[in-house]
């Protein structure tokens, strides 16, 4: 499906919609759940040119993607092994089905409207699953390591090399390194999905969805260096 014209007005601010999740949070005296994401990403929008809105994992309707011109898919907790028909891993123990299937709607209606979509670490998973691929539930297991997941609370640094002449490698050159942190990845890659950037260990580390604009996926958290923001300039100027 072609992308409609002139998405964002002349003279707007570029309106970037980033998922949120609801978690149990403490505020002042309250400990409620509340609709959060951290304030990384919304510094990152910002500061690439942009004007952040939170999409709450509640009350989902595609429709509130005609006011946006670009789409960042959060990261978060594991995936729902549901949504890919598998049985749930032993280490895979936090999961969050509602904001799968919320996600997924998002997803599929940024593809058919061609609206510039970033989806970082989960979200890069949630993108493989939509589109009928599949994840290693834990990463050590295949690749023999915890470096992509350190410790608690604690990011990694991964050197991803990108594949010449992607849209990932115009933007990040030949090789690139990123903060990581998480247990999961992509496995069986999903059909229209092409990978664009691998680590050393040969996780997968960034896709790219075949026929659209711009619909980029990266297993890393790019919003954690705020000395590099090229993937949200990026996004940024595919708004216009």
């Amino acid at each position: 499906m072609g992308r409609p014209p002139s998405r964002s007005r002349v003279g707007r601010t570029p309106r970037i919609g980033i998922t949120t999740y609801l978690e149990p949070a403490t505020w002042g005296i309250w400990q409620r759940e509340a609709a959060l994401v951290p304030r990384v990403y919304l510094e990152a929008v910002v500061a690439a040119g942009g004007v952040p809105l939170l999409l709450p994992p509640v009350g989902t309707d595609p429709s509130v993607l005609e006011v946006l011109d670009g789409l960042v898919i959060a990261g978060g907790c594991d995936v729902d092994p549901g949504s890919y028909r598998a049985a749930p891993h032993p280490e895979t123990v936090d999961t969050r089905p509602g904001r799968d299937d919320h996600e997924a709607v998002l997803i599929r209606a940024a593809l058919d409207r061609d609206l510039p979509l970033l989806a970082i670490c989960r979200g890069l998973q949630m993108l493989n699953v939509t589109l009928g691929g599949t994840l290693h539930q834990h990463l050590p297991d295949v690749v023999a390591h915890d470096e992509h997941r350190p410790s608690p609370a604690v990011f990694g640094t991964t050197e991803v090399k990108t594949e010449p002449g992607t849209l990932t490698a115009q933007i990040l050159g030949e090789r690139a390194d990123g903060s990581c942190y998480h247990h999961q990845a992509l496995d069986v890659i999903a059909p229209g999905l092409k990978i664009t950037a691998r680590a050393d260990d040969g996780t997968i580390e960034a896709t790219e969805v075949e026929g659209r604009t711009f619909a980029l996926g990266v297993q890393w958290h790019p919003e954690e260096n705020p000395e590099d923001l090229r993937l949200f300039t990026a996004l940024i100027r595919s708004t216009t």
